[in-house]
């Protein structure tokens, strides 16, 4: 398949491709660090500040310093070359944002899930909705400072990954980090279509 599409109009103008991944994972788990990590463009971002009028809906347990909250979504792109861009959608981690999510699946190549060990619980909503949906996923286990460090063989147990599911740990502060968790996703996709893998 042509990934460089030309414009209607004839004038020759090249529309390079675009292929939408999805950052997702629980609250506070570092979606829009890793985004604006990413990002060559700077990245949109909707977040506002806790209020006390989440007290009882927000749980803080183990992100105690965090501050706001992304309530629709955060957007990055990565320019691969003049025929291909990737776009960066980052979830809402949030219950109550939920009906955001079937509008941002629309279309995705795959997604991102990140996993913070102070709650990993916290992504199982988002491992379950593309399990359901049949995306491509990879998890990365953002490695907080301070956090308790787990084997990976641990975390994927305790997640009850299916073994073909890729398993990473990362810094999502990190841009390279970051880089290999996208790679990673790429090359699970293309195994899963039965594509070459392409050169990272």
């Amino acid at each position: 398949m042509d990934s460089v599409r030309f414009d209607p109009a004839g004038i020759g103008g090249r529309i390079p491709l675009a292929l939408k991944i999805l950052i997702a994972g629980g609250f506070g788990a570092g979606k829009t660090t890793l985004v604006s990590a990413l990002s060559e463009v700077r990245p949109l971002q909707t977040e506002e500040v806790l209020t006390g009028a989440g007290i009882g809906t927000d749980d803080l347990s183990g992100v105690e310093t965090k501050s706001t909250t992304t309530v629709a979504m955060d957007f990055g792109r990565i320019t691969i070359n003049e025929d291909l861009q990737v776009y960066l959608f980052g979830t809402p981690g949030q219950d109550r944002f939920w009906f955001l999510w079937d509008e941002l699946a629309f279309g995705a190549l795959g997604a991102v899930v990140l996993a913070d060990t102070r709650r990993l619980a916290d992504c199982f909503p988002s491992i379950d909705y593309f399990e359901q949906r049949g995306i491509p996923f990879v998890v990365g286990v953002n490695c907080f400072d301070g956090a308790r460090r787990f084997g990976l063989d641990s975390v994927r147990q305790a997640l009850d990954l299916d073994p073909g599911v890729p398993l990473l740990l990362f810094d999502a502060r990190d841009r390279q980090s970051g880089k290999q968790v996208l790679i990673a996703l790429v090359e699970h996709v293309a195994r899963q279509r039965g594509e070459p893998v392409p050169a990272a």
